[in-house]
């Protein structure tokens, strides 16, 4: 029963320790940009494209592309740069305050928090395309038995 009613905080996010932590964390942005980067250019050379299986897995590094560049951003500005302060003025409601108090910069990162707007599409692309690779891989005996 305490395992239902006793309940303490998850604690599911990861602070970064000082600033070392939010550069070591926008490198790793920064690496997995650039490993998408090669696999479209990978793919793009041995015309693996032509299969729609390839071609669903080329536009999931296109969407985690920009799904980096987004979030290299907000870091940026919330984290790195601290130029945006949230504050939490209820339990729906949050304050934007920018350094250079102007609503172009609120806007642009309310915007790019929205980061699963392309995070999700990128692991839709990426289950669609590997299961188009596993189906046609897969044997004509065993085509309508799950797995």
């Amino acid at each position: 029963m305490t395992v239902f009613f006793g309940t303490q905080p998850a604690l599911a996010t990861q602070g970064h320790g000082g600033i070392e932590g939010v550069y070591a964390h926008q490198f790793a942005h920064l690496f997995f940009l650039f490993a998408m980067g090669s696999l479209i250019y990978w793919l793009r050379d041995r015309g693996l494209v032509r299969d729609p299986g390839w071609r669903m897995i080329q536009y999931s590094a296109l969407f985690f592309i920009l799904w980096n560049v987004d979030t290299l951003l907000v870091h940026a500005l919330d984290d790195q740069f601290e130029l945006i302060e949230v504050q939490r003025i209820g339990l729906w409601k949050i304050r934007l305050t920018d350094a250079f108090d102007h609503n172009a910069v609120k806007l642009v990162y309310y915007i790019a928090k929205l980061d699963h707007l392309l995070c999700v599409p990128a692991l839709v692309f990426l289950y669609v395309g590997l299961r188009r690779l596993l189906d046609r891989d897969r044997p004509e005996s065993s085509a309508g038995v799950p797995s």
